[in-house]
């Protein structure tokens, strides 16, 4: 039975964050853009308000070994605060690992030039996106495990 209504992805920075958006048949991520601190959380109610948002996917960093990093701490904090906003929304945590690199790896492959790729904002979004069309195929797949959570 196919799911209906938009998922957020959501790339966790210690002063930006990425954000991305599926369309309602949760079929493709999008990048929205990259906030602030000080602007995310708007941001985010803008988009449940308006953007029938289901659910909220959140890159969880693990090490290259599959654990837990330091970086989590940053993470967990954001939910916390995210919490606070949005009670009863749903959140999934997705494993990151490698999606800042794949961020730019398919920012090559389309062309955009070198300068423009370095820009951190390019890269949040991007990564935002990777992670959460990682989780759309997951949910489109009966053969993926989950463990613990991660995707």
């Amino acid at each position: 039975m196919a799911q209906y209504g938009r998922l957020v992805g959501i790339d966790v920075g210690t002063k930006w964050f990425g954000i991305a958006r599926s369309d309602l048949l949760r079929t493709v991520a999008n990048p929205v853009g990259t906030y602030g601190s000080d602007e995310v959380f708007n941001k985010l109610e803008e988009l449940v308000e308006n953007e029938q948002v289901t659910k909220m996917v959140v890159g969880w960093p693990l090490t290259p070994a599959g654990e837990e990093g330091r970086a989590i701490k940053m993470v967990r904090k954001f939910l916390e605060r995210f919490r606070e906003h949005f009670p009863d929304m749903e959140v999934v945590k997705v494993d990151e690992r490698y999606t800042s690199k794949e961020a730019v790896r398919a920012m090559v492959e389309a062309g955009v030039p070198k300068m423009k790729r370095r820009e951190s904002d390019r890269i949040n979004q991007a990564a935002a996106a990777i992670i959460l069309q990682k989780y759309i195929e997951f949910e489109k797949s009966e053969n993926v495990r989950i463990t613990d959570r991660y995707v």
